[in-house]
């Protein structure tokens, strides 16, 4: 069943579960997760009007993973692609929009290369996460350049309980070891954490009857919270994340860096405002047998939100200033580039029924001016059941070496976007669903193109429409947890009738775990199907289906062990084509095994 097909029974959908008058319900409703991503502010995932999946510390905890990527395959609108396993280049499409139009977060700030334009999912430590929300759908009034598939956003560990740590040592195939540790203590109004991770593996080939590639990473993060009498608070977090990845043909070396103050305090009894600074870091430096580079990225931003609230209704008004740096090896022809924006947000609480409405100007001195802006609107029949539909706009902006590397092309413009969705929701005492069904036209699509004089350069020549259709569902109950989602994409370059290089038409998650006393057991699905490792879609890579398994064991107090195996039955499957002439493709890692211990202690 196509997306365009599969439409109008899904709006019908919420016909087959009962519904009863606005102010009753057909069971206790549970609460919905608070989410800070999808709106200026915190609201449950319903009142924020969006498609949008979280991923608690208990479930990244369980599955334990050895890559952030592990997290996001298979989740509702995500496709993930890679060179390999271990620490090799890895792309996200979210909504079957390009790696660099997912913008990606860390604790609020904002990280990518403006080199490359995709963030380094690669490089980013899983084992630091406690939390990830991943929001579908046009943000750019909200975030700026590069929202235009989603926002994912991930929150590294905070310890709320004070004094607190734990210490965790891992083995697994490979020659993998790994080592975290972490601390967290306060004084007065003021809490503190610290917390590392090592790892180190030979790895596996990346490549068909390849070499062992290997990785090693060094993680961590520091951070201080300091309540403010006024009722406000400050706070400093820097994350860091370094190391060597081995790919076939040489090794990079590379290091993240975020850094984000921030500052919230109450003016008055309606008004809040909330400052942040920050900046991050992407630094790469390569070498292969022939030739060495490096590329090297900054970004500095400064936000200031100011929050207004009367009655049930919330207006935000806000600035954000960012500037984007690049060095080393490369001649670009600019190095710096600025970024003022203005943007509003208002939310308007009418009884059950919600209305958004959000507008962003940003002014670039290197391609110019983009205005985005979105409305969305929500009904509640009851605490169980919700409909919502929107409309936004969004752009991506042109990379630095879009515009300015040697024989790009600086005359670009932004790749504009817009998106229109419908979805319905049900939550209930012990389960939830949610359904979205969505069109995305992109236009000015920016591709390199051959010139008549044989060169080639970056152009707006492009257009694409991405229908799709999400289903998500999950229960909790008497121990068991269970997580389902499933996604039908047709992503359709509109100039060729194709579909977009890498991006699969149907993919399907399914987790489930179990708590039995001291034990607990889970597992996990994910099969996407085929796709085109070309825009000419004549490089066809196969379907998969892997099964992941995973038995957690509290064996004594403040003790823990775990053992994860991936891919249990051993599939070779390949994302991404490394040569079509030679019959070559980048294959992921066979089964992989990792045995931890860990001790927490007050």
């Amino acid at each position: 069943m196509t997306p365009s097909k599969a439409l109008p029974a899904l709006i019908l959908l919420p016909l087959a579960f009962p519904v009863t008058a606005a102010g009753g319900q057909t069971e206790s409703s549970t609460l919905e997760p608070i989410v800070v991503t999808a709106t200026l502010g915190p609201l449950t995932a319903g009142e924020s009007l969006s498609s949008v999946t979280v991923i608690d510390e208990e479930s990244i905890r369980q599955k334990n993973p050895s890559d952030f990527s592990e997290l996001l395959r298979g989740q509702p609108g995500i496709n993930v692609t890679g060179n390999g396993s271990f620490g090799k280049t890895t792309s996200v499409y979210t909504r079957g929009t390009a790696n660099d139009s997912t913008l990606f977060l860390v604790d609020g700030v904002r990280l990518r290369s403006a080199t490359s334009g995709g963030p380094s999912w690669q490089y980013f430590p899983a084992e630091l996460v406690e939390r990830v929300e991943i929001v579908r759908g046009a943000k750019s009034s909200l975030y700026g350049s590069d929202a235009v598939g989603g926002v994912i956003q991930a929150f590294t560990l905070d310890p709320e309980e004070t004094p607190a740590g734990w210490v965790e040592v891992g083995a697994g195939n490979f020659n993998t070891q790994k080592g975290s540790a972490g601390v967290a203590a306060s004084a007065g109004n003021t809490r503190f954490s610290l917390s590392g991770l090592h790892k180190e593996t030979d790895g596996t080939a990346v490549i068909t009857d390849g070499e062992d590639r290997g990785f090693r990473n060094s993680a961590g993060i520091g951070r201080i919270v300091h309540e403010l009498d006024s009722g406000g608070e400050a706070s400093l977090v820097v994350v860091q994340s370094e190391g060597n990845t081995e790919y076939e043909g040489g090794d990079i070396d590379f290091m993240l860096r975020t850094i984000g103050f921030g500052l919230e305090t109450p003016v008055s009894e309606y008004w809040r405002q909330s400052l942040q600074f920050s900046e991050s870091r992407d630094e790469t430096d390569n070498t292969t047998p022939t030739y060495s580079s490096t590329f090297d990225t900054r970004s500095r931003a400064a936000r200031w939100d100011n929050t207004f609230t009367w009655n049930v209704h919330e207006l935000v008004v806000g600035t954000e200033l960012m500037n984007d740096e690049v060095g080393g090896t490369t001649d670009y022809a600019e190095t710096s580039r600025t970024n003022l924006a203005l943007y509003s947000q208002l939310r308007l609480n009418f009884g059950p029924t919600d209305l958004m409405l959000s507008i962003r100007g940003d002014d670039n001195e290197a391609y110019g001016k983009n205005e985005t802006g979105s409305i969305a609107l929500g009904h509640a029949f009851d605490r169980s059941h919700r409909v919502r539909v929107s409309y936004g706009t969004a752009f991506r902006a042109p990379t630095f070496n879009d515009l300015y590397f040697p024989g790009a092309n600086p005359d670009l413009k932004a790749e504009e976007s817009e998106t229109v969705e419908v979805g319905f929701s049900g939550h209930y005492q012990h389960w939830f669903w949610d359904t979205a069904v969505f069109q995305l036209d992109v236009d000015n699509l920016i591709a390199w193109a051959p010139m008549p004089s044989g060169l080639w350069t970056p152009m707006n020549v492009n257009e694409a429409r991405i229908r799709g259709v999400e289903l998500s569902a999950g229960f909790e109950r008497d121990g068991w947890r269970g997580d389902a989602a499933l996604t039908l994409l047709d992503p359709e370059n509109r100039e060729t009738g194709n579909r977009l290089q890498r991006r699969s038409g149907k993919t399907l998650r399914l987790d489930l775990s179990k708590q039995v006393g001291a034990w607990d057991f889970g597992g996990t699905v994910v099969a996407e199907g085929y796709r085109y490792n070309d825009a000419s879609n004549n490089d066809r890579l196969s379907g998969f289906a892997t099964l992941d398994l995973r038995a957690g064991w509290r064996f004594a107090q403040d003790w823990s062990t775990r053992l994860t195996v991936a891919n249990v039955l051993d599939k070779e499957y390949s994302t991404a084509r490394y040569s079509r002439s030679q019959g070559l493709d980048y294959i992921a890692a066979g089964r992989t095994a990792m045995l931890t211990v860990r001790y927490d202690f007050q």
